[in-house]
């Protein structure tokens, strides 16, 4: 399909954001197909790599001495692979960095369950009776509510909650895309935010904890340090998600047309569900209930088998339940979606529950093939440590400004948003920009604790327009059942108001929390650090 330059005529161009979206848009579409994409950019990394390993383009790495994946010359290299050494590394590698992509078998192993809830009729007869009984006005703020809280279980939100949002604006008659929009932001672009502690609090802390220690040996950081802040952030996320979604987005997106529809997006018939359809739905409720109190009774104890034993802290002991929460959430779906599907008659034998995975796996078939190329693009960008080069370069520039007052914080912020664009992993971006900017940080007189609560803010704001974010194919997967044509300018434009407003709404309540109003940022966890002391 020609792509078209939106004409200032335009009906939906009725203000200048519109506009701009709408140009962003156009701009954006005219990139190739996200595949061709990433395999342009695994080329590209290649021929860059070489030109700049050529040059021996280098950057001193900030990590201490006996840091895990430290140089012995303490320099960071990009490393070229356009030579006999990186053509082997590529050649040995290419099934291992795609069998070995961790959003692939997370989304696998989870749409397992998820595909028999689907295929049952529990999620949509779940829908129905969640959207008919509540009122309509409030379903964009529970979707992004929990969407954001969604991150307590890992990664779930990208695979469960952003699909069921953009199946329940359908089923209401609106655009199906919207609540894509609207949940990807809660769960993506508001990552950090939660009223609960969740997996990425524990890696952070323990990162900044070494930074800091560079500094103070003694210097401790607990994974709670950012609670009291970041339970803050939710109501406020969920605030500009509703926001954007209804003054924005939704209304640029306008009326849905049907014929863009895909099979594997069949319409939900929002007709009231029947006695043996609510009957059914009762013991898939009682047998979700079950499931979950067998978790909790291997969990919640200390002697629990879902627990290392003789650990005191707590979340190191959960590391088990917290490294295979993918597998207990399939359970959790898979075996309420059973008993509905048994009770309803559309799972008369296991052949019945066998086909409902095997049909979920086969609308996976473009994000596999996706995730192959964007698999070794990742892995070609880590082997050539560009991103680290990168990251070193951009925090180096924070350096160069000279700022020593809180408003050191609005390029800080700003430097781990940018830097988010490339380098996407959480924790591995504060891995090697921690040690720069935490030391760098508490020598003009500011705590880990506040320096990693602002740099939270930085790296969950951009997730949602960066196509290097993990999930980002997955989402585009998402929405191409909704609109066949979809493409990363479509995603980008849709999203760049979340991201634009998160950033300034966020950064303004980090000011206001920790400068305007001197409270912590969690429990025990000091504005100000004492250089001297």
């Amino acid at each position: 399909m020609t792509q078209r330059k939106p004409d200032a005529q335009d009906a939906p161009q009725s203000s200048a954001i519109t506009r701009l979206l709408n140009t962003v848009e156009w701009l954006g579409n005219l990139l190739p197909h996200p595949v061709t994409l990433f395999a342009i950019l695994a080329l590209g990394i290649l021929l860059l790599s070489g030109l700049l390993g050529a040059l021996d383009v280098s950057v001193v790495d900030p990590r201490p001495e006996g840091t895990a994946g430290r140089a012995d010359d303490g320099v960071i290299h990009v490393i070229s692979l356009l030579d006999a050494e990186g053509l082997r590394r590529i050649v040995m590698g290419l099934v291992t960095n795609f069998t070995g992509f961790v959003p692939l078998g997370t989304v696998l192993v989870a749409l397992l369950g998820v595909g028999i809830a689907e295929r049952s009729g529990l999620l949509t007869a779940a829908i129905k009776t969640m959207v008919l009984g509540a009122p309509k006005n409030l379903v964009t703020v529970v979707i992004v509510f929990a969407s954001v809280m969604s991150s307590t279980a890992s990664e779930m939100g990208y695979v469960v909650v952003i699909p069921l949002a953009a199946a329940i604006y359908h089923a209401l008659g609106r655009h199906p895309l919207a609540g894509l929009a609207a949940s990807f932001a809660g769960v993506s672009g508001g990552y950090s935010a939660n009223l609960l502690l969740a997996t990425v609090d524990p890696l952070l802390a323990g990162i900044t904890q070494e930074s800091a220690q560079l500094i103070d040996p003694a210097y401790e950081v607990h994974a709670a340090v950012n609670w009291y802040f970041m339970a803050a952030s939710t109501f406020l996320v969920t605030f500009m998600g509703w926001f954007v979604s209804t003054k924005i987005v939704e209304p640029k997106l306008g009326p849905y047309d049907p014929s863009l529809l895909d099979d594997s997006a069949e319409p939900i018939n929002m007709d009231p569900i029947d006695a043996r359809e609510r009957r059914a739905l009762a013991w898939a409720g009682v047998a979700a209930l079950v499931v979950a109190a067998v978790i909790a009774f291997l969990v919640v104890p200390s002697w629990g088998w879902l627990r290392i034993p003789e650990i005191e802290d707590t979340l190191s002991s959960l590391r088990p339940f917290l490294t295979g929460i993918v597998v207990l959430v399939s359970v959790f779906f898979a075996v309420p979606g059973i008993v509905y599907g048994a009770l309803t008659g559309v799972f008369k034998s296991d052949r019945d529950v066998i086909n409902a995975m095997a049909k979920a796996m086969g609308t996976m078939g473009l994000y596999i093939v996706l995730v192959f190329f964007a698999a070794q693009f990742v892995a070609f960008f880590n082997w050539t440590q560009l991103g680290q080069v990168m990251a070193v370069l951009g925090s180096n520039s924070l350096q160069a400004i000279g700022l020593t007052g809180p408003l050191v914080f609005l390029p800080f912020i700003m430097i781990c948003a940018v830097i988010n664009l490339s380098l996407g992993s959480a924790s591995a971006q504060w891995a090697v920009t921690a040690p720069i900017f935490v030391p760098m940080l508490m020598l003009v007189g500011y705590s880990p604790e506040v320096i990693q609560a602002a740099y939270r803010i930085g790296d969950s704001v951009t997730n949602i327009i960066t196509p290097m974010m993990s999930y980002f194919g997955l989402i585009l997967a998402f929405a191409a059942r909704y609109k066949k044509d979809v493409g990363v300018g479509t995603m980008i434009a849709m999203m760049l108001p979340y991201s634009v407003v998160f950033f300034v709404g966020w950064t303004a309540l980090f000011f206001l929390w920790v400068f305007g109003l001197g409270l912590p940022v969690g429990p025990g966890a000091p504005t100000y650090y004492d250089i001297g002391g």
